[in-house]
């Protein structure tokens, strides 16, 4: 049986150009390297460099470690990236609370963005998890 993908190896490239960022390891689930890179500027372009080689392993391992089901990684990713700050990706895993929480408080003062860029993965395979015991 074929793993079902969860994360895309498109969008972990397109990321890539803003890795010295850490944005494709927050993307595949690597909070902690992620931050390092963010601050380190993909330690010093050398391992963002070295990462154009490692997305592919990356994409594996994000496709085993978390859970497919029917809120899409990439979607809420995107609306993390994007309009994180209003609380658009919380609204679309279906947390309306605190995602007008969000909207009313910019990410609660941007820390909550910051604690959804480390654990937006762990919280849509808890969903898709949660919603594939229920079928």
């Amino acid at each position: 049986m074929e793993q079902q993908q969860t994360h895309s190896l498109i969008v972990g490239y397109i990321l890539w150009i803003f890795g010295f960022l850490g944005a494709h390891r927050f993307y595949f689930g690597k909070p902690i390297s992620g931050t390092i890179y963010f601050f380190t500027l993909g330690i010093f372009f050398i391992g963002w460099i070295v990462d154009l080689f490692l997305i592919p392993s990356m994409e594996r391992q994000a496709d085993i470690r978390f859970v497919p089901g029917p809120l899409d990684y990439t979607v809420a990713w995107i609306l993390l990236v994007f309009v994180g700050l209003f609380g658009v990706h919380r609204m679309y895993m279906g947390k309306w609370f605190s995602g007008i929480l969000y909207l009313v408080t910019a990410g609660l003062f941007g820390i909550g963005y910051i604690y959804d860029l480390w654990t937006l993965n762990d919280q849509i395979t808890l969903i898709n998890g949660a919603y594939a015991s229920a079928v």
